[in-house]
């Protein structure tokens, strides 16, 4: 039955393949069941109200809603599209909410801001134009996208696991370790984890991702058990370079806790208007819209290429499906009080694992539910135990690049825009902008304007607006 229903022989896969390639994603993105609540909910917004309506931050009722969320919307792309990808409070997205909207105006305004976000961006869907907007793009961007994002999560991989850290002054904006030097047993756990997967992988070991999380989590628990190392983030101004990010591994004294899922509704879908001018409302939503609807699109090529589940065109079997449980999920972490949830690129290790069909995702999703109960369980895995497997996929999705004409300037300057600009402005949805601005622009000089889609015209001259929403912004006043 599992079979038929989710096409695991046709797609040559596995139920083994699929299971292991679901816990490997919920394993290497389960940190933002933690790192949510630092997000969002240690910022006061407009009112000095804490998320939730408190006079002090209530991190667990954050957690146990974004771990649920997280878990519904992941089981329900499984079920309804059938595609490897896990789904989750958006990082970036969440910044963004707290620092830049919340700040204007209530909690509960700010996520009515985001459900709004989430039903427009749903009804988008299903007029069609979602998908239309992705099979206008030419299929070299599209693997553009994907190569970017390689990059971008293994930067992710090496940033969370302080191999790669700012420097806080000077011209170079990141460095080796700790200013320029490695340092601390989690690096070490992170160097073992990664050359432990890399000799699995050569070796060709099933589950090497897997694997090697898990064997460097037992090391990191020895290590902490031993050395007392401590976490990196002590107070806001102090930090202990050679301490665990996130999460200090050691066994937890509860494996255990019953969630709290309080936060769930705590939102005023139109408050925001009556606290803040209606054009500056409109132009939030609008940010919010541009980032959820181009990132994913990327997300969903990349790991589309990487599972083998494109066309010739590059494009997704069955999109529509797979946007409209992203466009649902929007709406979904709105109405939960928890941000705008989206898919997630850390799917990617899952499939690098072997996934390649929706069980996976019911399996990262089951996970997630289990998490709203054993969160003390997941606490145990450091990033550093993590992250080498962001790093492997990063290698793996880069393999692609060989497939783009770097003969044809209209395509190779916008895919280089689009790869580096990913990783270095650590946000997907510029990259993927900068790409679609600079190809029109450059047919446009070419003389060859017939070979753009008028989609494609349409979209780019939103990313300028969206470049520029800031100046426009201050301009509205």
């Amino acid at each position: 039955m599992l079979d038929t229903y989710f096409k695991i022989s046709q797609r040559g896969s596995t139920v083994g393949q699929e299971v292991r390639g679901g816990v490997v994603t919920f394993f290497t993105m389960a940190y933002i069941v933690a790192l949510n609540p630092l997000i969002i909910g240690l910022t006061k917004d407009a009112d000095g109200k804490y998320l939730g309506g408190g006079d002090a931050p209530n991190l667990a009722l954050i957690a146990a809603a974004t771990a649920l969320i997280a878990g519904v919307l992941t089981i329900l792309m499984g079920v309804v599209a059938n595609f490897p990808m896990a789904l989750a409070t958006g990082l970036g997205l969440n910044t963004f909410v707290a620092v830049g909207i919340a700040s204007k105006m209530s909690w509960a305004d700010a996520m009515g801001l985001v459900l709004l976000e989430g039903i427009i961006i749903t009804v988008l869907v299903l007029t069609g134009f979602r998908t239309a907007v992705f099979r206008a793009v030419p299929t070299q961007l599209k693997i553009a996208i994907s190569v970017g994002i390689g990059l971008f999560i293994a930067l992710i991989g090496l940033v969370d696991a302080g191999f790669v850290r700012r420097t806080g002054s000077g011209p170079v904006p990141v460095t080796l370790g700790d200013n320029g030097t490695l340092v601390g047993w989690p690096i070490i756990v992170f160097a073992f984890g990664l050359f432990l997967t890399i000799g699995l992988m050569v070796k060709k070991v099933k589950g090497a991702l897997l694997i090697g999380i898990g064997l460097a989590t037992v090391a990191a628990i020895a290590i902490e058990s031993a050395f007392k190392v401590g976490p990196n983030f002590i107070a806001p101004d102090k930090v202990n370079p050679k301490g665990w990010g996130l999460n200090v591994p050691a066994f937890p004294s509860d494996i255990i806790a019953a969630p709290d899922f309080g936060l769930l509704g705590h939102f005023n879908l139109f408050g925001s208007f009556s606290r803040i001018a209606a054009v500056s409302a409109i132009l939030l939503v609008f940010t919010l819209l541009l980032a959820d609807f181009f990132d994913t699109m990327g997300t969903m090529t990349a790991i589309g290429h990487e599972a083998g589940l494109v066309d010739r065109d590059g494009n997704v079997p069955d999109a529509n499906k797979i946007l409209i449980v992203d466009s649902i999920a929007a709406a979904a972490g709105g109405a939960a009080g928890i941000s705008s949830n989206t898919s997630y690129i850390e799917s990617a290790s899952g499939v690098g694992e072997g996934a390649r069909t929706g069980l996976a995702s019911v399996v990262t999703g089951l996970c997630f539910l289990l998490t709203t109960f054993l969160a003390p369980l997941v606490a145990v895995i450091p990033y550093e135990a993590a992250t080498p497997a962001l790093v492997i996929v990063g290698f793996l999705m880069m393999t692609q690049i060989k497939s783009i004409n770097w003969e044809d300037l209209g395509i190779a300057i916008p895919a280089f825009l689009t790869i580096i600009l990913m990783p270095f402005t650590y946000n997907i949805s510029v990259g993927i902008g900068a790409g679609f601005v600079s190809h029109v622009v450059i047919r446009m000089i070419q003389g060859r304007r017939k070979e753009l889609h008028p989609l494609l015209l349409l979209v780019s001259a939103l990313f300028v607006v969206y470049f520029l929403a800031s100046p426009i912004n201050a301009w509205l006043g």
